[in-house]
C-alpha cells in the first residue's frame, strides 16, 4: 500500500472511531440533513453562526459508513471559525475534488480534507464523502 493510501486509511479509521464534533448541537442556528439511500448514511449537520456570519460551532449526528463519518468529522473541524461564504466555497472545492480528483487551488485551502483526493476513483464512495 502506498504512503498516501495508508495515511488515508489511518485518518478515515481514526475519525470513524473518534469523530470530532459528533452529537446534537444546542442552540443551532442552521441545520441540514443528508441521506444516502444506497448505503444507509443519514446525517444531520448543525451550525451555530454568530451575528457576524462566522461559524462558531459545527456538529453532526446520525449514522453512516466510516467514510461518511470521517468526512463529516473533518468538515466540521474545517468550517469552524469560517464565514458562511468561505465554508460554502470550501464545500464547492471539496465537492470538485471528490468528483474529479482535481483541486481548484483557490482559498480556502482544503487542509486535512485533501485526504479524500483519491475517492473519485471509487464512484460508489463519492456520495459517502459528500
Amino acid at each position: 500500500m502506498s504512503d498516501s493510501a495508508d495515511l488515508y486509511q489511518q485518518v478515515i479509521l481514526e475519525h470513524n472511531r473518534n469523530p470530532s464534533n459528533y452529537g446534537p448541537l444546542a442552540n443551532a442556528t442552521h441545520s441540514a440533513e443528508g441521506d444516502n439511500p444506497l448505503c444507509g448514511d443519514r446525517f444531520t449537520i448543525e451550525l451555530r453562526v454568530d451575528k457576524n456570519g462566522i461559524i462558531a460551532t459545527a456538529s453532526f449526528n446520525g449514522i453512516g459508513c466510516a467514510i461518511s463519518k470521517a468526512s463529516a468529522s473533518l468538515m466540521t473541524e474545517s468550517v469552524t471559525g469560517m464565514s458562511m461564504t468561505a465554508a460554502t466555497e470550501l464545500f464547492e472545492r471539496f465537492h470538485n475534488l471528490v468528483l474529479s480528483g482535481k483541486d481548484s487551488g483557490k482559498s480556502p485551502t482544503l487542509g486535512k480534507l485533501e485526504i479524500f483526493s483519491g475517492i473519485w476513483e471509487y464512484p460508489a464512495r463519492v456520495k459517502c464523502a459528500i
